[in-house]
């Protein structure tokens, strides 16, 4: 069960980096965060209220909180990543955030079998090189890779934070409802304090309307990130957050084929060789 929900994980927030960085290229980077979780929010709030999930409440919302307040910050600056750079580069990157659950989980005591270790070597290894051999370049490229780096650590603690938020299905509802809550009134503020700066809160071209024709990709977007940390809570309540945490990192994987997809981006021999490791770690790490 741990490998099958880290696997949807994966599956879910990779097709939400690849609607975020499309959308991001249309629409500033806040208002595409705002946009979709506040959408989120509307749905997770109707469902809180549809499961009687607020008798769940208690101290353990505190990290729930947490993860909303560096949520934001990280998708900010993996979306501006995605629109500078090739997705079939930047994502990968974004995957390093998994040295943080990792790391609490061998903190807290977990020790992997030996055939898991290998698996979580090979899977690292497999996504850092899906992207690729351009970590040189022009400065975009370089601003991409710090944007992307910056965001990798924030999506590794909000995976740590996420999974101590909640220990049943109606209290894990309302811990990423209000995750969500706290997404908006951070990423709200930021785009508050950026608009008084002078930056806009709409596209320039087509302006509400661009928006509003974009509601299905926002609210997709949301959704799916919403879906992601559920699927990856479970995953990590169920089995050790070393396996569920890696397995859920490969995430980029989908970004990249999905990039190939539909933007055409070409993957280069060592990408591709990256996305074979990837699945063979993923293998060993559901079978060891």
């Amino acid at each position: 069960m741990t490998a099958l929900f880290a696997l949807a994980t994966s599956l879910l927030w990779g097709l939400a980096d690849f609607g975020g960085g499309l959308l991001t290229r249309r629409m500033p980077a806040l208002t595409v965060v705002v946009a979709s979780q506040s959408l989120a929010v509307v749905v997770l709030g109707t469902v809180v209220v549809a499961t009687s999930g607020w008798h769940e409440a208690g101290p353990q919302l505190w990290f729930a909180v947490a993860a909303g307040a560096v949520g934001p910050i990280a998708m900010l600056s993996f979306y501006k990543a995605l629109a500078l750079g090739p997705m079939g580069v930047v994502s990968p990157l974004g995957s390093l955030g998994v040295a943080v659950p990792v790391g609490v989980g061998l903190v807290l005591g977990e020790r992997p079998g030996l055939l898991q270790f290998a698996g979580i070597a090979v899977a690292v290894v497999g996504v850092l090189l899906a992207g690729g051999p351009e970590f040189r370049g022009e400065a975009v490229r370089r601003q991409a890779i710090a944007l992307t780096l910056l965001a990798a650590f924030g999506f590794g603690a909000v995976m740590a934070l996420i999974s101590e938020a909640s220990t049943s299905v109606p209290g894990l509802f309302l811990a990423l409802f209000v995750q969500r809550v706290t997404n908006v009134a951070v990423g709200g503020t930021a785009l508050y304090v950026s608009v008084r700066r002078g930056a806009p809160a709409l596209p320039e071209e087509g302006g509400p309307r661009t928006v509003w024709l974009a509601l299905p990709a926002l609210a997709f977007v949301g959704l799916a990130d919403v879906a992601a940390n559920g699927t990856y809570a479970i995953a990590a309540q169920q089995g050790p957050v070393t396996i569920a945490a890696v397995l859920a990192s490969l995430y980029p994987v989908v970004t990249a084929l999905a990039a190939r997809g539909v933007l055409k981006e070409r993957l280069r021999a060592v990408q591709a060789a990256g996305a074979g490791l990837a699945l063979v770690g993923t293998v060993l790490l559901a079978t060891g």
